[in-house]
């Protein structure tokens, strides 16, 4: 867990509006995604992109992600050449729905003289990616992120936005057990009602009850809420920090069974604890 890096948030930015770019950097978002594709219409395309590419390490220790323009798009090839001369975190696609994708999205930047520090990020958002959600997130080492992009996915379904999301769970849960098998971070879709604070909580709580890392977001007024609901409570914090002490005290008068508030303890209990405290002290360090 030395190397995690917290995504409990991860702002939408419109690339096409300076002012809400510059206002990003006082955002307590632990990520943001600065958008060249659904927020750009095709006359600013060019202006945002090179907006945002200019901005790509103007955000102190906020992970940079740059959303391109899909694959067969008449952006794509430029947005690509664009993104990997910057050099930002990562670059973002939408719409992708194969391994054969992958391979070729990683090999346009390395192409195209990508840092190998950059990772590819991949939007699931359409039946075939769900299918094929496993053999996408293990395409590539450079591949780092997966996210959900849930408003395609209700569209492309038929399906309808409701509480709970029940027409989406299915996908939820296979696109996370995928990436889980593949080592990979996972991102839940966003929640369109800005207004509706009581149903984007419970949406929160129900991605990380499923094993989300984290959410992405359209508004900054949802960084806040999102942060706290994905960070490990002070509970939590206290329950783990016990856990190891006792596991470990056992262990050293050679016992092998150890309780803690009444529960049995064991290496899994232990290993859930250790991640539970990285990631608060990952959080703490990136502030």
């Amino acid at each position: 867990m030395s190397t995690y890096r917290p995504r409990r948030s991860v702002l939408y930015m419109p690339g096409a509006n300076e002012r809400a770019l510059e206002k990003a950097k006082d955002i307590p978002a632990d990520a943001l995604i600065l958008d060249l594709e659904d927020a750009v219409s095709p006359d600013a395309k060019a202006e945002a992109r090179d907006r945002v590419c200019s901005l790509a390490h103007q955000y102190g220790k906020k992970e940079v992600a740059i959303r391109v323009n899909g694959i067969g798009t008449e952006w794509h090839e430029a947005d690509i050449a664009a993104v990997a001369a910057a050099g930002p975190s990562a670059m973002l696609v939408p719409k992708v729905n194969s391994a054969a994708e992958v391979q070729q999205l990683v090999a346009a930047l390395e192409k195209n003289g990508a840092p190998a520090t950059m990772q590819l990020w991949a939007m699931l958002e359409t039946p075939m990616a769900i299918m094929s959600a496993y053999e996408i997130a293990s395409a590539s080492p450079r591949l780092g992120v997966l996210v959900m992009g849930t408003n395609d996915l209700v569209k492309e379904l038929a399906a309808e936005h409701v509480p709970g999301r029940a027409p989406l769970l299915y996908a939820l849960q296979t696109c996370i057990m995928a990436t889980r098998l593949a080592g990979k971070t996972i991102l839940d879709g966003v929640f369109n009602d800005i207004k509706d604070d009581e149903g984007f909580a419970n949406e929160c709580r129900q991605a990380r009850s499923f094993g989300f890392d984290g959410k992405t977001l359209i508004h900054p007024s949802q960084v806040d809420p999102c942060n706290a609901v994905f960070a490990p409570s002070a509970d939590e914090i206290d329950h783990s920090r016990r856990v190891i002490e006792a596991f470990a005290a056992a262990q050293a008068e050679g016992r092998g069974v150890v309780t803690v508030d009444g529960r049995m303890i064991e290496n899994l209990h232990v290993e859930t604890a250790q991640r539970i405290l990285a990631i608060q002290e990952a959080i703490e360090a990136n502030r």
